[in-house]
């Protein structure tokens, strides 16, 4: 029971920080609405999603074998001040998952640092960081997936040229369908999202 409060309070910490990375870039383009907002914040009471933050998470974690993700409320962003709002919109949806491979690549170099030193105490806490570094490579593949609203998403829109028509715009947020996949999928239990997430955590943890 303790392990899953403790994957919990990262997975909202790491979400948190995944909307507060949104928020910085939209700033730095231009864009004041989420300070403005109070979202600038690490405090995850302004952050928490009452159905992504705990409801999902804890239904999750009482599959076997499930892998534990969820979100945060998304930080708002007003693209009009934007100077080129679909590169922009673009650019704050990548800073989200980027926030979270930082933190998994960062942990990642503390995990095989304290592996160095050996001893049953160094072991659980390298496994503690390893969790960490597993929930935050999970939150940044799942948003990458390209349906909207998730942020990949907003990076596609910005990838696919106007010629592709209505191939591009099925990656538009306003696609009534994006929320009914991104339900489907999740209740099929997102089966490439595993292999995905094992590739990348055994190349950064070694293992």
């Amino acid at each position: 029971m303790e392990l899953i409060v403790f994957q919990i309070i990262i997975l909202i910490f790491s979400a948190v920080i995944h909307e507060v990375s949104h928020g910085f870039m939209a700033e730095k383009l231009g864009d004041p609405t989420a300070r403005d907002a109070g979202r600038l914040t690490l405090n995850p009471l302004k952050h928490l999603d009452p159905v992504g933050s705990v409801f999902l998470p804890l239904i999750l974690s009482l599959v076997p074998g499930g892998i534990i993700f969820g979100w945060a409320k998304p930080v708002p962003y007003n693209p009009y001040n934007l100077k080129n709002p679909e590169k922009g919109a673009a650019l704050i949806a990548a800073a989200g998952p980027l926030s979270n491979l930082a933190i998994a690549v960062v942990l990642s170099i503390v995990y095989r640092l304290v592996g160095l030193a050996g001893g049953e105490t160094f072991a659980v806490l390298s496994y503690l960081i390893s969790i960490i570094v597993v929930i935050n490579i999970v939150l940044a593949v799942f948003n990458l997936i390209p349906i909207p609203p998730l942020d990949g998403a907003k990076v596609a829109t910005f990838l696919i040229p106007d010629s592709a028509g209505v191939f591009k715009r099925f990656f538009d947020e306003r696609n009534p369908y994006g929320w009914l996949i991104l339900i489907i999928l999740i209740f099929t239990g997102l089966p490439f999202l595993g292999p995905i997430v094992s590739v990348i955590a055994g190349f950064l943890l070694g293992v």
